[in-house]
């Protein structure tokens, strides 16, 4: 079994090519992410997230459980457990990461061969940057702050074993799935 792990700028198209992904390659599950802060609405520990308190992640990062995590605001964590991505490995799962440049370079290193991790890709900056505008969801200010990160995470796809470049939706799907599918029957 491997873990896919994928990683993207925001306003990439991310979310659209891992559904896709889902729907036409069988035994893809995803990780649940471990975090501290509180539920949101109807969400469930062990569904949605695995939910902990601060003092419980920060026990969790101490033990070396976390193949990453992240610190986004003080006592507001979010990461993934080791032993969650294992206990999927061994109930024949592949499992799926959605997680940010560096975390995906944490985990893809401790997972070797047995992961594959691909970058999805803008066209380019500026037509990033039309897509964040086209949404019309943000501020000039936190589209701004959104190219000048993504930015940032384009120095990482080198670092990538794949990328995909999103121009052409339909084409980006067909390429996502055709890397994944390969991949996997590759390390059958």
């Amino acid at each position: 079994m491997s873990v896919i792990i994928i990683s993207a700028p925001s306003g990439t198209g991310k979310s659209t090519l891992i559904g896709h992904l889902m729907q036409h390659v069988p035994g893809l599950h995803f990780s649940i992410s471990a975090t501290s802060r509180p539920p949101r609405g109807t969400e469930k520990d062990g569904v949605e997230y695995y939910f902990l308190t601060p003092e419980a992640f920060r026990e969790e990062i101490a033990r070396g459980n976390f193949l990453e995590y992240v610190e986004v605001y003080p006592d507001r964590f979010y990461g993934t457990l080791r032993t969650q991505v294992d206990r999927q490995l061994e109930r024949g799962e592949h499992v799926i990461c959605d997680v940010d440049v560096l975390g995906a370079q944490h985990i893809k290193q401790h997972y070797g061969d047995r992961a594959l991790s691909v970058f999805i890709q803008p066209p380019s900056i500026e037509a990033l940057r039309q897509r964040l505008e086209a949404r019309g969801t943000d501020s000039a200010e936190v589209i701004n702050d959104r190219l000048a990160r993504a930015e940032f995470e384009l120095t990482f796809a080198p670092k990538f074993d794949r990328v995909v470049v999103n121009d052409d939706l339909a084409q980006a799907q067909q390429h996502f799935v055709r890397v994944v599918q390969e991949y996997l029957q590759s390390h059958e």
